[in-house]
């Protein structure tokens, strides 16, 4: 966003019209929990603001995205994970099954 700033200035009957064009930056307010908080505070230093501090993090360690498919899993864990998924999903189906029967 751009805001337009005039200055007028008169001498000897000369007239001097400026625009200057200064750049607003935004802020955006987030919510995080207590804990995501208190680890970005460990990571802040002494006298960075937070905006510096996930800048720096986020420079240093680059998109979430970049970490995807870099835990190499045995097919004993992947197992373990989808047994427990789907004993999850069969929990929560039974539960939405009880309610919607109360009903």
């Amino acid at each position: 966003m751009f805001k337009n700033k005039s200055v007028s200035w008169l001498s000897n009957n000369v007239y001097l019209c400026m625009c200057a064009y200064t750049q607003i930056m935004g802020t955006k307010t987030i919510s995080i929990k207590d804990e995501a908080y208190e680890a970005l505070l460990r990571e802040k230093m002494n006298k960075e603001s937070f905006t510096d501090t996930i800048l720096r993090i986020t420079n240093k360690s680059g998109k979430v995205a970049d970490c995807f498919g870099t835990w190499k899993m045995t097919d004993e864990e992947e197992e373990s994970i989808r047994a427990e998924l789907s004993k999850g999903w069969r929990l929560a189906q039974e539960r939405m099954s009880d309610e919607v029967s109360r009903h």
